[in-house]
């Protein structure tokens, strides 16, 4: 008998993958580029749990997108179980992802049809996958609602007549229908009240517990991004700069990006001013070579301006970052308050985590030909 091959190792490897889009600005002839991810090389392993952090516009759901198959690379492969996404045919990819991966999408009143009814909602991935017998269907119907503490009152509610963190439970039930691998929550509590946002957190973290979920979970809570990670991937400008197992990224973050972006967020125990970060957000229309982030770094010098840094491993396993003057590990965030305000053009404006940013558009191959 032929031995079997062993099962893979990741569920979606991401290999320098971009995404590029066309601006409605430019030139009579040609439009300006956003490149909205840059060479991101990631992967996924069964059971583990990645927050994604960083500023708005900084690719984090463009990345999201591209893991579970919404969005096609520009440029890149996605593997999933070792097999390239986009070379399947269309029935192919629908079978192989769409049945393993689910979505939890950033509001649940524009994630859900107004028009179904909460058991169509939830069946309607059991129907497109024809997944069991009608009775089977309607079976699973009520084990998700019981998954996700909903009354079974709610079955025959339009999406309407529920709150919103009843809402994003039917998301989450909606997302786990097949029974998939791999989960990515997109901003999941954003649209949520302060109160229900521990619900559904509470909730996520019980399921990938009892269920052997992996889970990509992208917010702009960082902290709690910490909290419910295995690995924390920190994002710039369409980059992933450093990532970094979840223990090691409040004290022993190597890139002064992810330093400045976790000393923002408020702290009881230890409060400290956040480290500021001087100079404009990179613009489209005048982007900065070498490293994106050298414009707003304390940091910068002049090759920082020549070549974008390769990835350089830190001394724990797991952990990576790009950057020309990394911060020392375990360096306390005072110290780097201080560099930051004394350095020449020094400014005390932390990384606002909500303000838009601009794409960089320098040093990327060409977009291909449609």
């Amino acid at each position: 008998m032929n031995a079997q091959p062993p099962p893979p190792t990741t569920l979606v490897t991401l290999t320098d993958a971009h995404v590029v889009h066309k601006a409605r600005s430019g030139g009579v002839f040609s439009r300006d580029r956003v490149y909205a991810l840059t060479g991101a090389d990631l992967t996924i392993a069964p059971g583990e749990t990645v927050g994604v952090v960083g500023e708005s516009g900084c690719g984090k759901s463009t990345l999201a997108k591209v893991l579970v198959g919404i969005e096609r690379p520009t440029t890149g492969t996605v593997s999933f179980r070792d097999r390239d996404l986009w070379s399947m045919s269309a029935a192919e990819r629908r079978s192989a992802v769409g049945a393993t991966t689910g979505m939890v999408f950033q509001d649940p009143s524009t994630a859900l049809n107004r028009r179904l009814t909460i058991r169509r909602v939830l069946r309607d991935p059991l129907d497109v996958h024809h997944h069991g017998t009608l009775p089977q269907r309607e079976e699973r119907v009520r084990e998700l609602m019981s998954l996700v503490g909903l009354p079974r009152a709610l079955a025959d509610a339009l999406p309407g007549q529920l709150s919103g963190g009843q809402r994003q439970r039917v998301a989450i039930a909606r997302a786990l229908a097949l029974d998939p691998d791999l989960v990515v929550a997109d901003e999941p509590t954003s649209a949520l009240d302060v109160s229900v946002r521990a619900q559904i957190l509470n909730l996520l973290l019980d399921l990938k517990q009892r269920l052997g979920l992996a889970l990509v979970f992208v917010s702009h809570d960082i902290q709690t991004v910490r909290r419910m990670s295995d690995r924390v991937i920190t994002m710039y400008l369409g980059r992933i700069v450093e990532e970094s197992p979840a223990t090691d990224v409040t004290d022993r973050a190597r890139h002064p990006y992810t330093r400045a972006l976790f000393s923002a967020t408020p702290g009881l125990l230890d409060p400290i001013d956040p480290i500021p970060l001087a100079g404009p957000v990179p613009s489209a229309t005048h982007p900065p070579s070498g490293c994106p982030f050298r414009t707003r770094c304390w940091r910068a010098t002049e090759i920082c301006s020549q070549q974008m840094p390769p990835f350089a491993d830190a001394s724990s396993p797991g952990h990576r970052y790009r950057c020309h003057h990394p911060v020392q590990e375990g360096q306390a965030t005072r110290d780097l308050v201080h560099q930051a305000t004394t350095a020449p053009g020094g400014s005390a404006s932390p990384p606002a985590a909500d303000v838009p940013v601009q794409k960089d558009v320098s040093h990327h191959p060409r977009e291909p030909e449609p």
